[in-house]
């Protein structure tokens, strides 16, 4: 067996590994060690590219980025931000038809700002959403689905854990990455907004209403979210300025979120340590699957199958758009599967180099920027695409008087609109790159 079939026969096994309940950072690890014992023939050269591995990939500065904007993220709903951004949404438009859906779409967008993470933006906002949803007399369905397809905001509005990783896999620069996911990260709220307005009109019965809040109280709950804005203002706009790193500007938040919530009552002593340990936990899970990942792209680089892949690629008389679709289609198709951050880290060292050979008119930057929107873009579409979208069990365990198939045929409207603008992205990359061009 040639190492390139080798490498091909190495992905069934892992995707069998993972469907038996194999971690999926330890399956990664399982299939790089074994595939390489196979090329080198004996397990000397294994342990010293282990602890080469190892090293070079934790040694790597950028990936301190990584806890603190996940301890932002504790900090932000410790301090009760999650509720003020929804109850200033909902002040504003919650006495319009779908408003307090709309509310909650719009909160996610803000507590995205500030946290980086889908599943706990989705689970964060749930807990909010959820009862004022119910009270103002909105179906199971829609409740569930609207919030599972705002949670995918946290890491489509930076900052975003998943590009951090795929700027640190490409070589590419975070603080644009940054940059070029505003636009798509705002069309993606506005899309989600859009539906439910359609939704209401077409079903009115599963919209319920509330009165409208007087001005002062609208004026009160819009005060309460001057931290997020502060935090955000002073994060993103201290990276784009050039006053820090990615990785200062993450501790620059993480330091202002955990003033807020000491100031707001909720960091004490106990919730500290409470915050600490959860960020540990969530940053182990994300390094051991980084490792994973790190061993099995090493064996995939051993075998040559990336580069071969290109070549082959690069061959066809093709249009370029229809082999970009091909590799979005297959993101879709995992996202039923796997987490956004281990399909990046599996993925992106086999199709990156593919489509580098592809000729979009741009320049290697540009390109490498639009296909990581792209990528971040539809490996979200997985998570809200049935039947094992993850955000739609993570929603569906707030609310278990909701059937879960209510909520399948309630989020699939918010999966064509994803579609929709991802077509559109993929038909004019201007759009994600006209901020950089500026």
């Amino acid at each position: 067996m040639s190492n390139i079939e080798l490498a091909l026969w190495s992905f069934p096994i892992l995707l069998f590994l993972i469907f038996v309940r194999i971690p999926i950072g330890l399956a990664m690890l399982v299939c790089g060690l074994g595939g390489a014992w196979m090329v080198y023939g004996n397990y000397m050269p294994i342990l010293n590219q282990l602890k080469q591995v190892t090293y070079s990939t934790f040694s790597n500065y950028s990936l301190s980025v990584i806890p603190l904007f996940l301890l932002m993220g504790q900090f932000a709903a410790l301090g009760g931000l999650s509720q003020a951004l929804f109850k200033a949404a909902e002040a504003w438009i919650g006495h319009r038809k779908g408003g307090v859906a709309m509310a909650a779409v719009g909160a996610c967008a803000g507590f995205g700002a500030i946290c980086g993470s889908s599943l706990a933006t989705a689970a964060t906002m749930g807990q909010v959403a959820l009862p004022e949803l119910k009270r103002a007399g909105y179906a199971g369905g829609i409740s569930t689905a609207c919030l599972a397809a705002g949670g995918t905001l946290g890491i489509l509005i930076p900052p975003s854990v998943v590009l951090v990783i795929y700027a640190i896999l490409t070589e590419q620069n975070i603080a644009k990455l940054f940059l070029a996911a505003f636009v798509p990260g705002l069309l993606a709220a506005i899309g989600y907004m859009i539906v439910i307005a359609i939704y209401a009109r077409l079903k009115p019965q599963e919209m319920g209403s509330m009165p409208p809040m007087p001005m002062k109280e609208r004026l009160v709950a819009t005060a309460k979210v001057w931290p997020v804005l502060v935090i955000f203002l002073a994060v993103v706009g201290g990276i784009y300025t050039g006053i820090f790193t990615p990785t200062e500007g993450a501790a620059v938040g993480a330091f202002g979120t955990g003033l807020a919530a000491w100031f707001s009552g909720g960091l004490n002593r106990k919730t500290l340590l409470g915050a600490i340990l959860g960020t540990a936990a969530a940053t182990g899970m994300i390094y051991m699957i980084v490792l994973g990942a790190g061993v099995y792209n090493t064996f995939l680089a051993l075998s040559q199958l990336p580069q071969e892949a290109a070549n082959i690629v690069g061959s066809w008389d093709v249009n370029p758009i229809m082999i970009m679709v091909a590799i979005l289609v297959l993101y879709v198709i995992l996202g039923c599967f796997m987490d956004s951050l281990s399909m990046i880290l599996l993925t992106i060292p086999v199709f990156f180099p593919i489509v580098s050979v592809l000729d979009f008119g741009l320049s290697p930057e540009e390109l490498a920027i639009w296909f990581g929107i792209l990528v971040l873009i539809v490996v979200e579409v997985g998570l809200i695409t049935p039947p094992v979208g993850m955000n739609l069990f993570v929603i569906n365990s707030l609310s278990k008087d909701t059937p879960i198939t209510h909520t399948y045929k309630a989020v699939m409207p918010f999966v064509a609109s994803d579609l929709i603008r991802t077509g559109i992205l993929l038909m004019f990359p201007g759009i994600v790159l006209f901020v950089l061009r500026l």
